[in-house]
């Protein structure tokens, strides 16, 4: 037992290194650019197919294998610095949050090419050769190939120590770290630095990648898992801090071997499994760290520390033009199922247009308003709809209430995760609730006596009265319209103004007596109390329901919906969630590369459209009716526009 534990611990050890090579190098760019490069897994997936093509051409030697490997990791850094140069170079002046969308369109992008070049197989490449042996390790059989990524890990962590702190790029590298403003000012050319830190950044991601030919198949699910778990790392560590990536890798990559080591332990006779701790045991990790040092191992104190924003153009009431533009949408969308007789599939995709807008509208009021930003937004949702299933099933409630009984376990959730999640902000508030999304998908995936497990809750059917994709159009239909139209009135109530405010300075808004943690929290809460209403009526569209409603990529999907429409303006949301639904579901209709169809199209809205599609038609076209451009409303203070709500 002791024996199996220590070699299990050495192992742990190379997958350390291979995850220190890729959160490296995501350290690194977001350091210096203040890039989330969510496309930094896309990289670390081309490496490996690129190094499988060319280890199984050129790999038969020693030397073939390791310039195959070194040759795959420069293919990739090339294609990183042109992707830095065409498109990122482009929106760098843009919100922050949309170098995520732009990210994630080249994910898209990049997995279909993937799949194009190389085909949906799992490929597996040559063995590196005098190394494909293992050695005895207290009985047990060791990996030399694995040896060598131990050793491998440091060696890369002492040249980027020597590179970062014994040469003039290093120097560069740490002023734009520190102050981008003032390097530009002594005449550095910021934009090349930009893509030589991106050019190394991508470089480590596709060498994590290519040494792993050997170990594992090259896939097309391997760029989200991937950046998953370069995140975890990354804020565990700190963000920007390269010895705090190699640290919270060990820690990381030691905690799941201590797992799969020992396998099974009993508790009050209790037996739990261990092993399946090993699927979210990184999360869990990070949550803890968030939760006693929000800036991370080695990160800095005010990285996480909630400060005094730019504030916002304030929001008014909708005018009399977007009255009249709201009652003819719902006109529209009340006579659209009179169409089904032409196009059948009608109500369905309209269906999931209005859950897509209700997800949407919930998630805004946090990250715009709220100024909270969540890559978890998905939990509340899939906890609506696991909360509805289980009322209807283990409960033998109605469908009615089991419908409206569901979003009450988003709530519970939303209770205990937004209490911890409010008291940071930025990246680092993104990335716990991220954590706890995860931590509630490993739950659901491993409770296959309550959750069904990998296999889901079948048969939620409507009732009777709701059968027909027409009846429950309307439904849904009713439930989207009244809470979008709860979620913006809140919005123009006394907590409203208080979100706002809190959002623009934390300070100003304490100095006036607002409870800044509190007001926030209920925001929380009630953004999921919508989000788990949109779960529920998604559970009795489809009929089942999987682990797949609690996804990373789910959560994902609603940082597009709302970045697509426009952060900053209440119609964005709904624009956006509508549009992206839409084109996802026709462009998937049309190609087998449905996704590198997405991502293109999004990728131009990005670059065409910076501000969203309703902040375009907004600054274009004129007011909107929701926010203010110039004059005097534009220069209140968080605490005027308080003063006014109240």
């Amino acid at each position: 037992m002791l024996s199996n534990l220590l070699v299990q611990l050495v192992n742990g050890l190379a997958d350390a290194s291979a995850l220190f090579l890729v959160a490296a190098g995501l350290s690194l760019i977001f350091g210096v650019t203040r890039i989330v490069n969510f496309a930094h897994g896309s990289f670390y997936m081309i490496g490996i197919y690129v190094a499988y093509s060319i280890t199984s051409r050129f790999g038969a030697t020693s030397a073939g294998f390791w310039l195959s490997v070194f040759a795959a990791a420069l293919v990739v850094a090339v294609l990183g610095a042109l992707v830095e140069m065409i498109v990122l170079r482009r929106i760098y002046r843009a919100p922050e949050l949309f170098h995520l969308l732009a990210t994630f369109a080249l994910v898209l992008i990049f997995r279909d090419a993937a799949l194009w070049l190389w085909g949906p197989e799992d490929l597996f490449g040559p063995r590196a050769p005098h190394l494909a042996g293992a050695v005895d390790l207290l009985g047990h059989p060791l990996p030399t190939y694995d040896i060598a990524l131990i050793v491998i890990g440091p060696l890369v962590l002492l040249a980027l120590w020597y590179g970062l702190t014994r040469t003039r790029w290093g120097t560069l590298v740490r002023a734009a770290t520190q102050d981008r403003e003032m390097l530009g000012a002594l005449g550095i050319n910021q934009a090349w630095l930009f893509t030589g830190v991106f050019f190394v950044g991508v470089f480590l991601a596709g060498l994590g990648g290519a040494l792993q030919v050997p170990r594992m198949s090259a896939n097309l699910s391997l760029d989200l898992e991937t950046i998953g778990n370069a995140f975890v790392v990354v804020v565990v560590g700190g963000m920007g801090s390269i010895p705090g990536a190699f640290v919270a890798a060990l820690l990381i990559a030691e905690i799941k071997a201590l797992c799969i080591g020992i396998g099974h332990v009993s508790i009050g006779g209790i037996d739990l499994s261990l092993s399946k701790f090993t699927l979210v045991a990184d999360f869990v990790v990070m949550a803890i760290v968030l939760v006693v040092r929000p800036w991370g191992l080695f990160g800095r104190a005010t990285a996480a520390v909630r400060g005094m924003a730019a504030a916002e153009a304030p929001i008014r009431p909708a005018g009399r033009r977007l009255r009249v533009l709201a009652v003819a949408t719902l006109v529209v969308l009340a006579v659209a199922p009179l169409g089904a007789g032409v196009f059948p599939y009608m109500p369905v995709l309209l269906v999931e247009i209005l859950i897509a807008v209700l997800f949407a509208a919930s998630l805004h009021f946090i990250m715009g308003p709220g100024g909270m930003h969540s890559f978890g937004h998905a939990a509340y949702f899939g906890l609506g709809a696991y909360g509805a299933a289980l009322f209807l099933k283990v409960l033998n409630l109605p469908m009615e209430a089991a419908l409206l009984l569901g979003p009450l376990l988003a709530v519970g959730g939303a209770l205990v995760f937004g209490w911890f999640c409010v008291r940071l902000s930025g990246v680092y508030l993104a990335m716990l609730t991220l954590a706890f999304a995860q931590i509630v998908w490993s739950v659901v995936f491993q409770w296959d006596d309550v959750t069904g497990g990998s296999n889901g809750i079948l048969g939620l059917w409507p009732s009777n009265w709701l059968s027909s994709p027409v009846a429950y159009y309307y439904l849904t239909l009713v439930c989207a319209a009244i809470g979008v139209w709860l979620l913006r009135r809140m919005l123009f109530s006394p907590l409203g103004y208080a979100m706002r405010a809190s959002r623009d300075s934390v300070l100003r808004a304490e100095a006036i007596g607002i409870d800044v943690k509190r007001v926030q929290w209920v925001a929380f809460v009630i953004a999921s109390l919508f989000c788990g209403l949109a779960g529920s009526l998604y559970a009795f569209s489809k009929g089942t329901i999987s682990p797949e409603v609690i996804s990373i990529s789910r959560s994902v999907d609603g940082l597009v919906m709302v970045l697509l429409g426009g952060l900053q303006t209440l119609t964005g949301p709904i624009v956006g969630a509508a549009v992206f639904t839409w084109l996802q579901d026709t462009v998937a209709r049309q190609t087998d590369y449905w996704q590198a169809l997405l991502g293109v199209t999004i990728l131009l809205l990005v670059i065409a459209f910076p501000q969203g599609i309703v902040g375009f038609i907004r600054d274009r076209f004129g007011d909107d009716d929701e926010s203010t451009r110039n004059g005097a409303a534009t220069t209140k203070t968080p605490g005027a526009a308080m003063k006014e709500g109240l």
